[in-house]
């Protein structure tokens, strides 16, 4: 049997995550995972969060190792994963099901973790101009990962991080807050929390702010 892929950042930052998620999602009843990578946070979020669906979904080279986790865990509220990604000029592709509730479409939370500082740019603009897609009046987007405020690094591991990540791909590397916020706000997005992590990490959590008519 073929082993399940495993991050061992994953063991160290599911359960701080966990705790900012507790806080803002304890009345949403689908939440759609933008890069779940090994599984991991899909079966530990949706293990500690039984009352909502928790959604994975990654590029499609990410689905089988998923799908490990996923089954193992067997739980009753982890649908197979979707495959989903970022195309620029595209935005999400491809569009995945939206969750209807009430008569209403679209996901109560998207959550991503790790994500914005591997994808280059373009491909951060079109996740954010595919987020109103997805999400149901007043939905949140959470966010987890490194990010520099002001224009710097909020430490010397993450200034090395950075190196890191443009020596492996000059298009990756850690996004400034202020530019990601304004993506944000362009779609309707308003920011609600900003919680220091683990290793110099954020959990960056927005709401989105209803359509004003008239």
């Amino acid at each position: 049997m073929t082993a399940k892929p495993h991050a061992e950042s994953c063991d160290r930052n599911r359960e701080p995550i966990l705790a900012v998620l507790r806080r803002h999602l304890g009345a949403a009843r689908n939440v759609l995972e933008i890069g779940s990578g090994t599984g991991q946070h899909a079966v530990h979020f949706a293990a500690a969060m039984p009352w909502l669906r928790w959604q994975a979904s990654d590029h499609r080279d990410h689905l089988p190792g998923i799908g490990r986790w996923l089954d193992e865990a067997a739980l009753p509220n982890t649908p197979p994963a979707l495959e989903l990604q970022a195309a620029v000029g595209e935005g999400l592709q491809p569009a995945p099901p939206l969750p209807v509730v009430d008569g209403v479409a679209g996901f109560d939370a998207v959550f991503t973790a790790n994500t914005l500082h591997i994808m280059g740019w373009e491909e951060v603009q079109a996740l954010f101009a595919g987020l109103p897609s997805l999400m149901a009046p007043g939905a949140l987007f959470i966010a987890y990962g490194p990010f520099n405020y002001d224009g710097d690094f909020s430490s010397d591991s993450n200034r090395i991080f950075d190196g890191w990540l443009k020596a492996r791909d000059p298009r990756s590397g850690i996004r400034g807050f202020e530019a990601v916020d304004a993506l944000a706000r362009a779609q309707g997005l308003e920011l609600r929390e900003d919680v220091a992590m683990l290793a110099n990490n954020r959990t960056l959590v927005w709401r989105r702010t209803p359509v004003r008519t008239g």
